[in-house]
């Protein structure tokens, strides 16, 4: 690998430029009082840069948001910057799935180098004592959400590819990886998957989940600010594409 990127800010606030004003959205299901965090930039960058193999971008997106965080002073202060550190790390581990979970780790480590003790995770959030079976009937619900009408014949694709794989997406991908919504919402999960999609060259599965991020409520031009952040870190750190990568369709249900 090349060095290390320099990253300024000015290359990161040109990245927040990019999602439309005024279209924020709840981060998650208790809220937050910050507008900083519900505009999804930091989420979509932190998991392109992983995706790209650049684990050095990750906490320069952490330490760049926690700066903005401390400069609007609020009176959540602590649980704002504790909500944001679980944010990336949880859409880091759900890119992993995408991405390749030794990118994910090297840019969790990396984060994690960087984060101040107070702001570390000490306890799972995710419970190891739910049943297969109950993940499974989460990971269907969220996955019919994603792929609508298309879901059918997505998962009989996967059955028919390899019997494993149709279980393992529906069980262990959209049960017990991205069916997990208490911290990085459905739709900043359809956003995580299209940015680590986009760094990772695959236009079937990024139309599939550009059309997944409408779906989840995202707007056009939310979707369309989404592909060109991901691109730019994507294009930024290194990345070359073979095929182009699939454009915003309007979305018809």
């Amino acid at each position: 690998m090349s060095s290390n990127l320099r990253i300024t800010s000015s290359f990161l606030n040109g990245l927040k430029s990019l999602f439309p004003e005024g279209s924020s959205r709840p981060v998650m299901s208790t809220g937050s009082g910050s507008p900083i965090l519900r505009n999804p930039w930091y989420i979509v960058a932190a998991v392109a840069f992983s995706a790209s193999n650049r684990p050095e971008g990750v906490p320069r997106v952490f330490e760049h948001v926690l700066e903005d965080l401390r400069a609007l002073g609020t009176n959540s202060l602590q649980s704002d910057e504790k909500l944001l550190a679980q944010k990336i790390r949880d859409a880091l581990f759900k890119s992993g799935l995408i991405s390749g979970y030794p990118k994910a780790i090297n840019s969790l480590k990396a984060l994690h180098e960087a984060m101040p003790d107070e702001l570390k995770d000490k306890v799972m959030h995710r419970n190891p004592n739910t049943s297969l079976a109950d993940y499974g009937a989460t990971g269907q619900h969220l996955f019919r959400s994603v792929y609508g009408e298309k879901a059918g014949s997505v998962q009989d694709m996967l059955d028919s590819a390899y019997p494993d794989m149709g279980w393992f997406s529906k069980t262990i991908g959209y049960g017990v990886v991205y069916g997990h919504t208490d911290i990085t919402s459905s739709l900043e999960t359809s956003y995580t998957l299209v940015a680590a999609l986009i760094a990772g060259d695959t236009p079937q599965q990024i139309a599939w989940h550009l059309d997944g991020a409408q779906r989840a409520g995202a707007t056009l031009d939310e979707v369309r600010a989404v592909r060109e952040l991901s691109i730019e870190v994507a294009k930024f750190s290194g990345i070359q594409w073979r095929n182009t990568v699939p454009e915003v369709e309007v979305f018809h249900g």
